[in-house]
C-alpha cells in the first residue's frame, strides 16, 4: 500500500513540476539549449516577420491551455490508477496516456515541439519501460547485446540531453548527434517542416550541435553514474543472467560524429570527434550523408570515402582500450545514390572492414505522393513514410553487394512493427526511426516491438537473426 501511494506522490509532483514549466513557457521562450535559440536580435525580428506571414494557427496562450489540461488529467487518472496496480502495469498506462498529450504537439511550432519533447525526456518527464522485451527479439551485434532491434537515429538528441530517458523508453539503442567539432547554431529558422498526411518531415538544419565538448561532459556524467549503479548492485545480482545494455544504460548508445559546415578539413573533425567520444560509445558512425551541409555527400565517392575511414579507424585504434576493444565504426550513407555509387561504398567496406553502414539517411528527391503538398518545395532532406520504399530498396541492394557479411542498419520511412520487420527481411540486422517517433511519441515503441515479434512467429522465425535477408536470399 505504502509503494502505491510513493508512485501516486511521484506522479503527482513530477507532473505538477511539468504544469509549472509549461506556464512559464507560455509567456516567455525558452532559454536553455542554444543551438535552439536565435543568436541576435536581428534573427528574433525576422523570426517575429515570417510568423506574422503564417496562416493563422491558435494562439500560443490556448495551446499552453490545452496541454496543461491534457496533463492535469493524466495527473488525476494517473495517480488514481497508481495506486491499484503494480509498476509494470501502471508503466504500460502512461504509455497509452501519452496518446492523448502527444498530438497536441502538432499545434506547435516543430522545432519548439521538438525542443520541449528533449526537454521532457531530459528530466524523466516521460514513461519508463519496466516490461521485459519478448525473447524472440534480442540479439548480439558487435558483441554486444541488444534486447530489441528497435533504435532512435541521431537527429532526435543531438546533444546527449536525455540519453537516459530516451534508453528508458524501450529503444534497444540510442544514436545521438551529430556531434560537431565546434559549436555552430545550424542554418536559419524555419528549418523543420511537417507534411503531416504524409506522415513525413522536411528539415535543413545543418548540424546545429554544441560542439564535442559539451556532449563529452554529458556523456562522461553519464558513465561515471552508470559505473557507480553497476558497483552498487554488484552484491544484489549474483546470477549469472546476461545483462542487455552499454556503456550509457540498459540500452546501447551510438556516437554519431559530423564535421563543421566552414571545415576545410573534414578527416580532422572527424578525427577529433572520435579522440574525444569515442571512449564513451558502444558504436561510432560517421556521417557523411547530410543533405544540409555543403559538400559533405561528396565524402561517399570512392577514394574520398576510403581516405576518410582510413584515419577515422587510425585515430580510433591508437588510443588506449581496455578488454572490450574500440567501438564499431560505421558510416551512414545517403539514399539518393547511383548504382556505381553503391558499389564503390560496398567495396570500400568490405576493404576496410567496416563495422557496419547505416542505409539511410534523407532524401533530397520528392517522391510523387508528397509532391501535391507545397511544403515539399522547402529545401532540405525529406523523411518519414514516403521515404520507406526508396530506402528499403537501397537497403537490399547494399545487403546483396555486402554478401550479408556486414550488419546494416535499416532507416527510413520506419512507422510500424511490419515496416522494421520489412527492413529486416531486406538485409537490417538492426532498425532506427525517428519521424515516426516525432509523430507518434512514446506510445508507439511498445507498439512496434509487439507487432515486429508477431510478424516474426507468423512467418515462422525463431529469432531476428532468422529473418535478415530473407527477401534477398
Amino acid at each position: 500500500m505504502r509503494g502505491r501511494i510513493a508512485a501516486f506522490r511521484l506522479v503527482k509532483d513530477s507532473l505538477t513540476q511539468k504544469l509549472k514549466s509549461i506556464s512559464i513557457s507560455n509567456t516567455a521562450p525558452p532559454t536553455r539549449h542554444h543551438h535552439f535559440t536565435s543568436s541576435s536580435s536581428s534573427s528574433s525580428a525576422s523570426s517575429t516577420a515570417a510568423n506574422a506571414n503564417k496562416p493563422n494557427i491558435p494562439h500560443s496562450s490556448r495551446k499552453g491551455r490545452l496541454l496543461t489540461g491534457g496533463t492535469i488529467g493524466l495527473v488525476i487518472a494517473g495517480g488514481a490508477y497508481a495506486s491499484t496496480v503494480d509498476e509494470a502495469t501502471f508503466g504500460g498506462w502512461l504509455f497509452n496516456a501519452t496518446k492523448v498529450v502527444n498530438p497536441l504537439f502538432a499545434l506547435l511550432d516543430p522545432e519548439v515541439a521538438h525542443r520541449l519533447a528533449v526537454s521532457a525526456a531530459t528530466r524523466g518527464w516521460v514513461p519508463r519501460e519496466k516490461r521485459p522485451d519478448q525473447q524472440i527479439l534480442g540479439l548480439e551485434v558487435w558483441g554486444r547485446r541488444f534486447s530489441n532491434p528497435i533504435g532512435l537515429s541521431a537527429g532526435f538528441d543531438k546533444n546527449a540531453e536525455a540519453v537516459e530517458g530516451l534508453l528508458g523508453l524501450g529503444f534497444g539503442f540510442v544514436e545521438v548527434g551529430s556531434v560537431t567539432p565546434i559549436p555552430q547554431e545550424g542554418n536559419p529558422k524555419p528549418r523543420i517542416f511537417r507534411l503531416r498526411d504524409q506522415g513525413a518531415i522536411i528539415n535543413r538544419c545543418g548540424f546545429n550541435s554544441e560542439g564535442i565538448v559539451a556532449v563529452a561532459k554529458r556523456l562522461g556524467a553519464q558513465l561515471g553514474k552508470r559505473k557507480l549503479d553497476e558497483t552498487s548492485s554488484t552484491s544484489i545480482s549474483s546470477n549469472d543472467v546476461v545483462k542487455h545494455g552499454g556503456k550509457a544504460g540498459p540500452g546501447i548508445l551510438g556516437v554519431n560524429i559530423g564535421k563543421n559546415k566552414t571545415s576545410e578539413d573534414a578527416a580532422a573533425d572527424y578525427v577529433q570527434g572520435v579522440h574525444t567520444l569515442s571512449q564513451y560509445a558502444d558504436y561510432l558512425v560517421i556521417n557523411i550523408s547530410s543533405p544540409n551541409t555543403p559538400g559533405l555527400r561528396q565524402l561517399q565517392g570512392r577514394k574520398q570515402l576510403k581516405d576518410l575511414v582510413k584515419k577515422v579507424q587510425a585515430a580510433r585504434d591508437e588510443m588506449q582500450w581496455g578488454e572490450e576493444g574500440p567501438p564499431p565504426l560505421l558510416v551512414k550513407i545517403a539514399p539518393d545514390l547511383s548504382k556505381q555509387d553503391l558499389e564503390d561504398i560496398a567495396a570500400v567496406a568490405l576493404a576496410l572492414r567496416l563495422y557496419g553502414l547505416i542505409i539511410s539517411n534523407t532524401t533530397i528527391s520528392r517522391p510523387e505522393s508528397v509532391q501535391s503538398n507545397p511544403v515539399s518545395k522547402e529545401t532540405g532532406g525529406l523523411s518519414g513514410k514516403p521515404l520507406f520504399g526508396l530506402s528499403t530498396d537501397i537497403l537490399k541492394d547494399m545487403y546483396i553487394l555486402t554478401k550479408g557479411k556486414i550488419p546494416l542498419i535499416g532507416c527510413g520511412g520506419v512507422s510500424s512493427g511490419e515496416d522494421a520487420y520489412k527492413k529486416i527481411r531486406a538485409g537490417a540486422t538492426l532498425v532506427q526511426l525517428y519521424t515516426a517517433f516525432a509523430y507518434g511519441g512514446p506510445a508507439l515503441i511498445p507498439q512496434i516491438k509487439a507487432e515486429l515479434a508477431q510478424c516474426l512467429e507468423r512467418d515462422g522465425f525463431k529469432s531476428v537473426y532468422e529473418a535478415i535477408g530473407a527477401d534477398c536470399r
